[in-house]
């Protein structure tokens, strides 16, 4: 049983360099932004396990017995490997999501399916509860808000089945997890963010983890301790758009073109470089002529 109410929150990310690259390796810059996804957990009804994600029109209610059993088909199909294709054809055939259906409110209801059943299968049942979900961050805007709803998913899940602590002690209104828990908790949102996009970096959830500013390459993330203030003018073109498919356009002209792709991911990858040599060296001599470089 759960038997406490309490929030959960993680932010949205900016990339500063290195998009697309940091797919393949390259470094990349991200800063979390001021804009974020909240969960509130709370007792829910006997066996059941309910989540709402109003930003995406998602209400959906299972029933704990259901969910132990499709876990036990997933284990059959999959050899263990919940991710594997016939383990989330099993989840989209459970929750009724059409093959191929990308659309925000299917991604979220398979990953949210998904992370619950890996996260119960290796720490034990999610007991019953009601989460709720809402979002400072547009969706299909390149501001991480699925990484955040990931992190979100992953703290809640692992707090509820005692893979982590609960950090929250009577009185306080806020707390942090600990570096081990963090840890943990951005592994499994990374899984979560592979349901939804595939083949992601993994640079919007460490972000979403962890907060700051930070250097990520090749799954090592490294914080960057001491930077500027920066105001960024972000633009919402309201135009949503598919990471997933990005990333895979990109793939490709690398596949067909290499000898001019290559080129430019090394020019991005010092161009990242580049700008964090300025942004560490800005807060100790700070200098006009650092804003042009970072132009």
């Amino acid at each position: 049983m759960w038997a406490r109410e309490l929030a959960v929150s993680a932010p949205g990310k900016v990339i500063l360099h290195g998009e697309h690259a940091v797919v393949l390796g390259k470094v990349a810059l991200a800063v979390a932004l001021d804009l974020r996804t909240f969960l509130r957990l709370r007792p829910g009804a006997e066996s059941r396990l309910s989540v709402s994600l109003p930003g995406v029109g998602v209400r959906r209610s299972w029933d704990t017995p259901g969910l132990r059993a499709l876990r036990g088909r997933i284990a059959g199909k999959g050899r263990g490997r919940s991710r594997c294709p016939g383990a989330l054809d099993a989840l989209r055939e459970f929750a009724g999501i059409a093959a191929g259906a990308s659309a925000p409110e299917s991604l979220a209801t398979l990953a949210f399916l998904y992370m619950c059943l890996a996260i119960s299968a290796k720490y034990g049942d999610v007991p019953s509860v009601d989460i709720l979900v809402w979002s400072e961050l547009p969706t299909g805007a390149g501001l991480g808000s699925s990484a955040a709803y990931a992190v979100c998913l992953a703290a809640a899940l692992l707090m509820v089945c005692g893979a982590i602590s609960c950090p929250l002690q009577e009185g306080e209104s806020r707390a942090r997890w600990t570096e081990e828990e963090l840890t943990l908790i951005n592994s499994w949102a990374f899984r979560g963010e592979q349901v939804i996009h595939g083949n992601p970096s993994g640079v919007d959830n460490a972000v979403g983890t962890w907060g700051g500013a930070l250097r990520y390459q090749a799954g090592k993330i490294t914080p960057l301790k001491r930077v500027p203030t920066l105001r960024i003018l972000l633009t919402n073109t309201k135009v949503p758009r598919s990471t997933k498919i990005l990333v895979a356009g990109v793939k490709e002209k690398i596949l067909k073109f290499p000898a001019i792709m290559n080129p430019v991911l090394d020019s991005i990858d010092a161009i990242s470089q580049e700008c964090q040599r300025v942004l560490e060296a800005m807060p100790a001599n700070p200098s006009p002529e650092h804003y042009p470089v970072l132009e």
